[in-house]
């Protein structure tokens, strides 16, 4: 229904009592440094995939964390893992080894 010329649209909202978080635990069980990502934002800030992609190791985790596994397999497809993001961690995360982690779940997922 179009009201003064705006479109309402659904909520967006994610209630997170009922998304499904198995993906993110499965991860945090094979790469705890999952658990340590305060989500500072560094590794977008240097990713050069983001400025063409959204790529994103923050944005990924959050995807995951809130049950939208796609999303975050999609986004994470365009990783070219050149390791920038593993050098401006403020954490000392290994982005790069994360985001591997992150596509064997995917890559087991697919098979199923």
């Amino acid at each position: 229904m179009n009201a003064f010329g705006f479109k309402l649209s659904p909520s967006s909202a994610i209630n997170l009592d009922k998304a499904d978080r198995s993906k993110f635990d499965e991860l945090c069980s094979i790469e705890p440094d999952a658990v340590r990502c305060m989500a500072c934002g560094s590794c977008s800030a240097t990713c050069p995939a983001s400025g063409f992609s959204g790529m994103s190791v923050r944005k990924v985790l959050l995807c995951l964390q809130r049950g939208k596994e796609e999303e975050a397999f999609k986004m994470m497809s365009a990783c070219m893992l050149c390791g920038k993001c593993t050098m401006v961690c403020p954490r000392g995360i290994n982005t790069r080894h994360l985001i591997l982690s992150v596509s064997r779940i995917y890559n087991k997922e697919e098979k199923k």
